[in-house]
């Protein structure tokens, strides 16, 4: 693994316990259907939700949110509809983006909630 797969998935590991520290029940990590591929899929309440994290060390070329496209967000939802499929969900469900900032000197979290649909 190259070291900026294994820094998105340090920062995959940040905003799990991130995310179960604030009482969501972490259910799935990196579940791919095809070439798609959910980084994270909780559980809060009654809602299954679907988390897209992103990682940087700068923000010089802008937020890590950002930098979700329009083209992963299609391949979120497509992954997300085949687990809800094989999983046969009846609930709610949402679409979150957890933005991970972490540079030598301090880390920040951002969680957005229904980011996308």
């Amino acid at each position: 693994m190259d070291s900026m797969q294994s820094f998105g998935k340090k920062g995959e590991e940040i905003a799990a316990d991130f995310l179960a520290a604030k009482g969501y029940q972490v259910i799935e990590r990196n579940y791919r259907f095809k070439k798609s591929e959910i980084d994270i899929i909780c559980l809060v309440g009654v809602t299954l939700v679907f988390i897209e994290v992103k990682t940087r060390s700068t923000k010089s070329f802008g937020e890590p949110e950002t930098f979700v496209s329009e083209n992963q967000k299609q391949s979120v939802i497509r992954a997300a509809e085949h687990y809800i499929i094989e999983k046969d969900w009846k609930g709610d469900i949402r679409f979150d983006i957890i933005a991970v900032f972490k540079d030598e000197k301090k880390q920040e979290i951002s969680h957005f909630e229904d980011a996308f649909y």
